[in-house]
């Protein structure tokens, strides 16, 4: 494997973003980490960090590859997101699945157990194993690192936000992938349950929220099963499924095709293997067009999920993450491909910059790719452009095919989460697109709308405040691109910040497009133009 250009400028490049580029003090990577994490505090004299940070990175991100290669690559890819009130237990579930099916190596377990010991928790939690991760993510050290995967009898599962991050609403919507699937966890304890479906409870918030950014496929783990009254009560299992089954069945999902699964995250009851407390539970089935499915299992359940059909046909949508400059090699942005393919000779259009120009080559993990696939997250070489041209917040497409344009306007359905006030026409937050972070004003509230079934409930209404949804036409402060969700989902759906928090969600419903003047066309471009 070549040394990697990019790894030199680690010291320009802020931690976070120097994730897949990362080299160990001007060496490659080595095809044998270490078995261990370095230490930081006992590494040589450094006085710019670079070694330690540049070691801790390569244990972080190819230890974990050396057991998931061999699981990434025949396996399918999936996303999950993990929702829920906030004591419902999703901290346990989710460590105990990472801890019995995941990337933690056995060293790490071992350290996790004895400071859990020493820290007077004496019995292990599983909540342990989620809280340590928290903490070194909090830190942007091990964002979309293995620690977070587990694999199941099929598929190799990403938890793309676990709960309890602040950012978890933001991260949900803007979020490098778009789940697949919404695990949501309720509490069966005795008045847990009425606790988290209550109106000021999370549950309900999650789960219209997944919907309503497009997560169609849903599992619901019915928890704390042993702290039901009897334990383990089949009569309580029953009434939970029946109430959250019209909850969610007002929202828009199909309870026929949710499997409801009780279980102990704690215990471990249901969660991997069947439970010895619930022999009344004769198992979960789903009926879908897509075929049926049944089992006993939450790991079954997830080895339930119907595979999700990526992108590819769809044209080039890549919003980029960063642009850097590189001594020798010349711009580099890097982002995720969203839609499409993109490949060495193609021409890109970058919005709303308006530059064009011919794609030299693509990288991904520090090997060349003949094309990079939705999902991929790539560094690609283009000439004759400079750092300052493009930048982050950008969309790269195909210029021959639907090129990304500047959105002048759009029409949105936005649900109010969160604002202290009301919020009026004129209002102009922050809005988080992809990777955009731009202010945009509400020029117009349309009409307010019944937030499940979408129904007209008033003609341009003077205000809107929390748990309100309307139809709003919105106009973006700065030239900005987005789209129409139902072209392109991960570009047409958007946080509202303010006040440091997420006060709204929207999906895009329609855009007006900025008809573009000429833009710049590099040399690049017109030479590859030509050849075709």
């Amino acid at each position: 494997m070549s040394p990697c250009p990019i790894g030199q400028h680690c010291r320009q490049t802020p931690p976070s973003k120097t994730l897949y580029m990362a080299r160990v003090a001007g060496r490659p990577f080595s095809a044998h980490p270490p078995a261990a994490p370095p230490d930081l505090r006992a590494a040589q004299p450094d006085p710019e960090g670079e070694a330690q940070f540049c070691a801790y990175l390569l244990w972080m991100v190819v230890t974990p590859a050396q057991n998931s290669a061999a699981m990434g690559k025949e396996k399918i890819h999936i996303n999950i997101v993990v929702i829920g009130h906030v004591d419902s237990g999703k901290s346990t579930t989710t460590g105990h699945l990472i801890y019995k099916c995941g990337g933690i190596d056995k060293r790490t377990i071992e350290k996790f157990e004895k400071e859990a010991a020493e820290m007077g928790k004496g019995s292990f939690k599983y909540a342990w194993v989620l809280d340590k991760l928290k903490a070194e993510r909090e830190r942007g050290i091990t964002i979309d690192i293995s620690l977070w995967k587990f694999e199941t009898a099929k598929y190799y599962i990403t938890i793309i936000d676990a709960p309890g991050h602040r950012d978890f609403i933001k991260n949900m919507i803007t979020g490098t992938s778009q789940a697949d699937c919404a695990v949501l966890i309720v509490a069966g304890g005795v008045g847990e349950f009425e606790a988290g479906i209550s109106k000021n409870g999370q549950t309900r918030e999650h789960a219209l929220l997944a919907y309503t950014l497009g997560v169609k496929q849903l599992i619901i783990g019915v928890n704390k099963m042993d702290s039901t009254e009897p334990p383990y009560s089949q009569k309580r299992f029953e009434e939970i499924t029946k109430e959250v089954s019209t909850y969610i069945k007002k929202i828009g999902y199909n309870p026929a095709t949710v499997a409801f699964v009780p279980i102990s995250g704690w215990h471990g009851d249901n969660m991997l293997e069947p439970s010895t407390n619930m022999t009344w539970f004769k198992g979960w089935k789903v009926d879908r067009k897509e075929g049926s499915a049944s089992g006993v299992t939450l790991l079954e359940a997830l080895d339930s999920i119907i595979p999700p059909t990526r992108p590819t046909d769809k044209p080039l949508r890549l919003p980029l993450q960063d642009v850097y400059k590189i001594g020798g090699i010349g711009t580099v942005p890097v982002g995720r491909v969203e839609t499409g393919i993109i490949k060495a000779g193609m021409v890109v259009t970058f919005a709303p910059s308006n530059v064009t120009t011919e794609v030299k080559s693509v990288e991904m993990h520090h090997e060349a790719l003949v094309e990079a696939l939705p999902g991929d997250n790539v560094g690609f070489n283009v000439k004759n452009v400079s750092v300052k041209d493009i930048r982050r917040g950008n969309v790269a497409g195909d210029s021959k095919n639907d090129p990304p344009m500047e959105a002048g306007c759009f029409t949105a359905q936005v649900i109010i989460l969160n604002h202290p006030g009301q919020i009026s026409q004129g209002y102009a937050p922050v809005l988080d697109c992809h990777t955009a972070h731009i202010a945009c004003k509400f020029a117009e509230l349309k009409e307010k709308i019944d937030r499940r079934s979408g129904k007209k409930l008033e003609d341009s209404p003077k205000a809107l405040k929390s748990g309100d949804a309307a139809i709003v036409d919105m106009i973006p402060g700065k030239p900005m691109c987005v789209e129409s969700f139902s072209n392109y989902p991960p570009l047409g759906r958007f946080a509202v910040r303010d006040m440091r928090q997420t006060v709204a969600v929207g999906v895009i419903k329609a855009v007006e497009k900025k008809a573009s003047s000429a833009g710049k066309v590099t040399k690049s471009a017109i030479k590859a133009s030509g050849k075709k």
